[in-house]
């Protein structure tokens, strides 16, 4: 496996990945499968981005977001990490989360964060072994087709940037 920086010509795979996190409905409250179009509205940020390839073939990326316009929140990135269902256990998640953290801490990112479900147990028992604390629960986050679910706030402190 190899992690690099996501480009524009990977978002039709990771819009395929992501779509599967989506149908699952496992891992994210959206319900409409993305298009490359949409993804490709990603990169009009600089945060980080990579994907994970085997074979060339992307079968996971972590991507950092925004996490607030307000100056004070400016080392601060939220971030999602998808697997492709095939590439599941693999370790690809852990290569894209690995690569996600040395890309933030090199962009001068100071904290990521995330909210997870509870059932997401392979995802929260990957970012505990990262290092990601587990803040706290946010009961009935929202609700996802039609039931209320509650997330796992989680946070990863990048101490070279403190």
């Amino acid at each position: 496996m190899v992690v690099r920086a996501a480009t524009l010509d990977d978002a039709e795979a990771i819009a395929a990945i992501y779509s599967a996190g989506i149908r699952e409905r496992i891992a994210t409250f959206e319900t409409e499968p993305r298009a490359a179009a949409d993804v490709a509205k990603w990169f009009e940020n600089s945060l980080p981005k990579v994907v994970v390839e085997r074979d060339g073939e992307v079968i996971a990326y972590a991507a950092a977001f925004p996490y607030s316009d307000r100056c004070c929140y400016g080392g601060i990135a939220e971030f999602s990490v998808y697997v492709a269902p095939s590439a599941r256990r693999t370790g690809a998640g852990r290569r894209a989360m690995e690569g996600l953290v040395v890309a933030s801490r090199e962009a001068g990112l100071h904290k990521l964060l995330s909210r997870v479900f509870p059932e997401n147990v392979a995802s929260l028992g990957l970012l505990r072994e990262l290092g990601f604390r587990e803040v706290g629960v946010h009961e009935k986050h929202g609700k996802l087709d039609g039931e209320w679910k509650d997330v796992v706030a989680v946070e990863l402190l990048i101490p070279e940037n403190l």
